[in-house]
């Protein structure tokens, strides 16, 4: 309970009954209900804390160094009651007063609490405030997140959309030109054909071979995709167009190579004044240089054929130019060969026909293939290409040759014939001159298998007749007289040591190794062991035919002797000269 003011001090107040009684009253309710000691020690505990709680603003002076209750600026509840100027003289007025103090403390005390409460019932205010609008930012967050999420999906389909537009846009467009690139193709038939059938084009045209490879990929192109609608409508026409530019430049080439045929028989004519002859130098002149010049007009169309030679229908017209250039060179050559060849024949005997033949066949051989090789690079290295000139060039040969050879009965001058044709031709001048003169070689080997017939027969002939048939005579068969004259010379000598040797020999004996000796090395060596077998068992027959004569013209023993004596030489000669040859 807080200390009543000054004015009110028990000096000051009245005696009075209710006091004395009032104070009777709290003795004896002191006495009767004692504290205790833990009663006392709150009692103390809360008087101190009350003696230093300070004043309420209310009570407090507003200046001076009084130590009474101060009347604040504001009227306070108590000046209202006239409490502070009043005194107490009784109970009640101080219960009334101590009621009125208490109320007051009590609703100063509570008065920061309520305005506590009321800050904080504002705050709570203001929270429920903030929190409604909490909720409904979060209501309109979550209703803005729905609208986003709404928003992001129709903007992903959206995106989905654009880019599976975008595929089959790209995918339209590569589709657009791969239809575009494979309709070009049949698109072209009408460029093509209004070009090729404009009456400006020809082969000298420089739109002519661009428009040719154009058909050909086409071709290729139509070939290739037969699926296609129509397509094997569209293969026949453009086939047709390919045929009609194929034509014109066979057409060209004939034109070109007739042109130039043409201006070197005019040279020739005028050059020997109608005579057919010219000399060798003026020949080449016309004939070759000529035709050069022709070459260079034809290269560029000639040089596109051979390059795309691999298909059929170039191959067949490279074919065809290739049977116009030998037609036409062989027209204009096969005069000037065959007279010189003739020539050659007049004059010369058959070896030497041979040789001086084949020399100037080769030579004009030769120069067919260098021209040629100018107006088709890619086709020279196949020989077979010229054989339409070279066969019949060759075959001028081979008829002047061939009768000649059926009536050469001479073994010697057929073994000539062989050697010049095996070593010196075939051997020697072809390796040299290459391929240039290769188409030469079949015609060669014919006639030299001809020799190889011819000298065959020949050869079995003389077995037969000097061999097999030989007659001896009286002074044949004079041994051993023959053998009992003085000869210089051994026995034991070869064939190439001193062809005297022959003197003490047997005839058969002697024809047999002489003919064995020049055929060993000019027949095959199939043809050669036959030929060298029969001559041996003939020649061995003729000893043994002999022998017996002899030993009834003289004695046994000497004609024993003498067929010891011949056939240990026909096995000492036989072995040494064929040693290349298994007889």
């Amino acid at each position: 309970m807080a200390t009543p003011p000054p004015a009110a001090t028990a000096s000051a107040l009245p005696k009075s009954g209710a006091v004395s009684k009032g104070y009777n009253f709290a003795s004896t309710w002191e006495q009767s209900a004692p504290l205790t000691e833990q009663q006392k020690a709150a009692i103390a505990a809360l008087s101190h804390a009350v003696a230093e709680r300070p004043f309420p603003p209310n009570l407090e002076k507003s200046s001076g160094k009084d130590e009474g209750l101060a009347v604040p600026e504001k009227e306070s509840a108590l000046e209202e009651a006239g409490a502070i100027d009043a005194v107490l003289v009784n109970t009640h007025q101080f219960y009334k007063w101590f009621s009125e103090l208490e109320s007051a403390m009590k609703s100063e005390t509570e008065e920061k609490y309520r305005l506590y409460e009321n800050t904080l019932q504002e705050r709570v205010n203001t929270c429920d405030v903030i929190l409604k609008q909490v909720d409904d930012t979060l209501s309109l967050f979550e209703e803005l997140q729905s609208l986003h999420s709404s928003v992001a999906t129709k903007t992903k389909t959206l995106h989905d959309a654009c880019d599976q537009l975008l595929v089959e846009k790209q995918r339209l467009i590569e589709f657009a030109e791969a239809l575009r690139s494979r309709l070009n193709y049949f698109d072209e038939l009408e460029n093509v054909s209004s070009s090729f059938y404009s009456q400006n084009m020809n082969i000298g045209n420089e739109q002519f071979l661009p428009l040719l490879k154009r058909l050909d990929d086409c071709i290729s192109y139509v070939e290739n995709n037969p699926q296609y609608a129509e397509s094997a409508v569209y293969l026949v026409k453009f086939r047709q167009l390919q045929s009609r530019a194929l034509g014109m430049i066979r057409s060209h080439v004939l034109s070109i190579l007739k042109g130039a045929s043409s201006q070197v028989q005019a040279a020739i004519r005028s050059s020997d004044s109608g005579k057919n002859i010219v000399t060798e130098g003026v020949e080449a002149s016309l004939i070759y240089v000529r035709f050069k010049a022709a070459a260079s007009e034809l290269k560029p169309i000639l040089g596109e054929i051979e390059s795309r030679s691999s298909r059929k229908e170039y191959a067949q017209i490279l074919s065809e130019c290739h049977s116009l250039f030998c037609e036409q060179r062989l027209y204009l050559v096969r005069g000037m060969v065959q007279q010189r060849i003739l020539e050659f024949a007049r004059k010369e005997a058959l070896p030497s026909l041979t040789r001086s033949g084949c020399a100037y066949l080769m030579e004009a051989c030769q120069f067919e293939h260098q021209l040629f090789a100018h107006f088709f690079p890619a086709s020279a290295a196949d020989v077979s290409s010229m054989a339409p000139l070279m066969d019949p060039l060759c075959t001028y040969l081979y008829d002047t040759l061939r009768p000649r050879l059926i009536y050469e009965g001479n073994i010697d001058s057929l073994c000539e014939l062989v050697d010049i044709l095996k070593v010196e031709v075939l051997g020697e001048q072809l390796s040299r001159r290459g391929e240039s003169v290769a188409g030469l070689r079949p015609i060669l080997q014919r006639i030299l298998a001809d020799v190889h017939e011819r000298l065959a027969f020949c050869a079995r002939t003389h077995i037969r007749e000097e061999i097999a048939n030989f007659r001896p005579s009286v002074e044949d068969l004079d041994y051993p007289g023959k053998l009992e004259r003085p000869v210089d010379m051994s026995s034991s000598a070869t064939v190439g040591d001193n062809s005297d040797i022959y003197i003490t020999w047997y005839r058969p004996l002697e024809k047999t190794v002489s003919c064995l000796s020049k055929l060993y090395r000019c027949l095959e060596p199939s043809v050669f062991t036959g030929l060298a077998q029969e001559a041996v068992e003939v020649c061995s027959t003729s000893l043994q035919n002999a022998s017996r004569v002899i030993s009834k013209k003289a004695t046994p023993m000497d004609g024993q002797l003498f067929l010891i004596k011949h056939l240990l030489i026909l096995r000492e000669q036989v072995p040494y000269l064929f040693a290349d040859c298994s007889i």
